[in-house]
């Protein structure tokens, strides 16, 4: 075989795996950005149901209203916040605070039976499932990025075209992983 020939296929299959590496860059940084969104949009209607939720529990908790105060603010916090890392911190906060409120709420019995506060619990619950699962989804696709962009050689290609790793989405402490108890 002509060692020109050899060359030149040596060559078509290099550019064609680097072509492949590349585009396997990309898809899981899409990936990534989706499981992102999936979060955010989740998040978003988690802080969309919290005025409705502190609305109900305020004439109940006439003596909490620190707590009541605590979740707007981690709420307007969270919606504030743009980065991962930071999102993650004050979002385990307002679960922290909403875990608080319906520890609260146990003590009162005629908020406990409102109709209105038992279906935004219910909301409230399905939303944090749907978060863990969208965290989920999001986590992974950010690990198989990472995992890619420290690999050699394909750490080559990350530099040379931009690709960086991405924060995971997590929860900090053990005892946070618990989604908040919700009781009828």
């Amino acid at each position: 075989m002509n060692p020109m020939v050899l060359v030149l296929i040596i060559l078509v299959v290099l550019i064609i795996w680097l072509i492949m590496l590349y585009n396997r860059f990309v898809r899981y940084k899409n990936m990534a950005e989706e499981g992102w969104s999936g979060i955010d949009v989740q998040l978003k209607r988690r802080v969309d149901l919290i005025p409705n939720l502190v609305e109900s529990v305020k004439g109940y908790m006439g003596h909490e209203q620190k707590l009541l105060k605590e979740i707007t603010d981690l709420r307007v916090r969270t919606m504030n916040t743009r980065a991962i890392g930071e999102k993650s911190q004050t979002e385990n906060a307002l679960t922290r605070s909403l875990a608080q409120l319906f520890a609260v709420a146990e003590a009162y019995p005629d908020l406990k039976a409102n109709k209105n506060f038992i279906h935004l619990q219910t909301q409230l619950a399905e939303i944090e499932n749907q978060i863990q699962m969208a965290r989920r989804y999001y986590n992974g696709t950010v690990r198989n990025l990472n995992i890619l962009v420290d690999s050699f050689p394909a750490n080559i290609i990350a530099s040379t075209f931009h690709f960086e790793k991405k924060e995971f989405f997590e929860v900090e402490k053990p005892e946070e992983r618990e989604l908040p108890q919700v009781k009828f």
